[in-house]
């Protein structure tokens, strides 16, 4: 199932193989994320010429399709149109993305300086006002419909979608939150994932169950949910939350002394080049993000010297291509800058969406070309002096 091959002598990094029944993971890899079980304006050739190996799908937005699913063995390696490892998260992001008025403005990521002063002068403005959390699991306010989510029901709707991997049902907290807050949502988390195990049973297909390890930003809850967690009989293990920006790396290092050493680490909702780095070198093997993808569908570039956004004004002109010696789709064709910008900034919706494939194409490719090249620093014992080369060059 998953395989150790070999292990960096300075760090936690490791090389590794995670097998699947659709085929074997080389790690640390970058798991990009399929929302709705496609790629919006890539067609199955093209995500495999970017030499993908995982992706990752939205179980509460796939609720609809996995209900009236009527296929063996599930449906998303057929929405996906390849057969390729595919992980399902298990809903309960949305305990989080979906539980404030817009105008708050909560989300996983935020400054520590504002979330310092949300956290004593506003924190009464922040209710939970689109979701209710009881102990069974989450009802939910969403686009004029209630609904109710909870670990039972999130273990069969992923069994009906089908994926190679799913995720144990979680509470995941604001940056804004309490201690105490904290210390019941890790309750919560903690039975919800004992009831996942037993509705999910021995590997069904061959489909592994992760659990979660939370706790927000206090040390002594990580410790406690990553024992706890990490005691009980999952195949693998997500590490999920939010943060301000800096503190990825300390909670790593809380979490990960305290987790199985055999299975395998996932940390959920985080890729940014700099976090990728923190992330391998502390242990994790996978990790999945939006950002790819998402800022490629509005332009942003990415390069070994940082991204571009091809929107401006400046590569009107430009006839280089995005990055010399880049092996993707869009530079291997010679398809320069000017003319990315022309498509991508069209008002014709045919034309916007082949510019979308190409950034979309370069991002994936390139990420994926970036983990490549961290395994093969790792076999070569050399982790360390990549990690320093590429973030002299790469400018955010």
């Amino acid at each position: 199932m998953f395989k150790i091959l070999k292990k960096d002598k300075k760090t936690k990094a490791r090389l590794g193989v995670l097998r699947t029944p659709h085929g074997t993971i080389k790690t640390p890899s970058y798991v990009f994320v399929g929302t709705y079980g496609k790629f919006l304006h890539l067609s199955p050739s093209d995500l495999k010429k970017t030499k993908t190996q995982i992706v990752i799908a939205n179980t509460f937005h796939l609720w609809d399709k996995a209900i009236k699913n009527k296929l063996i063995g599930g449906f998303i390696h057929k929405s996906f149109g390849l057969k390729i490892p595919i992980m399902t998260d298990s809903g309960g992001f949305q305990v989080l993305s979906l539980a404030f008025a817009d105008k708050n403005k909560v989300s996983k990521f935020m400054t520590a300086s504002s979330a310092e002063v949300l956290t004593k002068v506003e924190r009464k403005n922040y209710k939970r006002s689109k979701i209710r959390i009881t102990n069974k699991g989450v009802h939910f306010n969403y686009e004029g419909r209630k609904l109710f989510l909870g670990p039972e029901l999130s273990m069969q709707l992923q069994r009906k979608i089908g994926a190679d991997i799913i995720f144990a049902f979680d509470h995941i907290t604001s940056p804004l939150d309490t201690y105490e807050y904290n210390k019941k949502a890790l309750e919560l988390t903690n039975k919800w994932a004992k009831i996942c195990l037993k509705s999910h049973g021995s590997n069904v297909n061959g489909q592994m169950l992760f659990g979660i390890v939370q706790g927000g930003l206090f040390k002594d809850l990580r410790i406690q949910s990553a024992k706890s967690i990490g005691s009980m009989p999952f195949d693998g293990f997500g590490i999920g939350g939010s943060y301000t920006k800096k503190q990825i790396a300390k909670v790593l290092k809380w979490i990960i002394p305290h987790l199985p050493k055999e299975k395998p680490r996932h940390l959920l909702g985080v890729g940014k080049i700099e976090d990728i780095f923190e992330a391998v070198e502390n242990g994790i093997d996978t990790f999945d993000c939006v950002i790819p993808t998402r800022e490629a569908r509005h332009g942003r570039l990415y390069t070994k010297t940082g991204y571009i956004d091809i929107r401006r004004g400046y590569y009107s002109k430009d006839k280089e291509i995005t990055e010399e010696g880049c092996g993707c789709f869009t530079c291997t064709n010679k398809i320069s800058r000017a003319k990315i910008r022309e498509l991508i900034k069209s008002k014709n919706k045919k034309l916007n969406a082949t510019g979308q494939r190409l950034c979309l194409m370069h991002n994936m490719w390139f990420f994926n070309k970036l983990l490549k090249d961290i395994r093969n620093s790792i076999e070569k014992s050399r982790f360390s002096g990549f990690k320093k080369k590429f973030l002299i060059n790469y400018i955010k």
